[in-house]
């Protein structure tokens, strides 16, 4: 149940989807150098720490199906930005890596992704952005 103190016309998923579209935009304009779709920049910014993924795995931290994400990877792997690879002793199971193009566009997308975050929570207190990342957790885990 929503509290009475939160206006009746407010909606949550509202606000998150106009933030996520600002968002998006403010980091298409930083990173429109790269061409990337908001999808490619998602799923390296996931694989930004340089660990390899599975295709699963992958898709569960952008937060879309693995069938969905083959397109996108199909996409970054014509880019030669990433590899796909069976696991060594499971060749069943497909490894997600970096190239080194791959570990650059990381590299400037997370650096943007910081520089942003650091502006838009400029003022805040820790409290504040515990509770906004709580939140977003929240929202981020609802059962399709």
């Amino acid at each position: 149940m929503i509290s009475d103190e939160v206006p009746p016309d407010w909606s949550a998923l509202l606000a998150l989807q106009r933030a996520t579209h600002a968002t998006l935009q403010v980091l298409a304009a930083e990173l429109v150098d790269l061409d990337l779709t908001a999808s490619e920049i998602n799923a390296l910014a996931n694989l930004a720490d340089g660990r390899g993924r599975t295709i699963s795995e992958l898709g569960k931290a952008v937060g879309v199906r693995p069938t969905t994400l083959s397109s996108v990877l199909d996409r970054l792997e014509r880019r030669d930005h990433i590899t796909r690879g069976a696991r060594p002793g499971d060749r069943r199971v497909v490894v997600v890596e970096l190239t080194a193009a791959g570990r650059e566009a990381a590299t400037a997308i997370r650096e943007s992704i910081t520089r942003i975050e650091q502006r838009a929570l400029e003022g805040r207190s820790a409290a504040e952005i515990a509770v906004l990342r709580q939140s977003l957790e929240i929202l981020a885990g609802m059962p399709a």
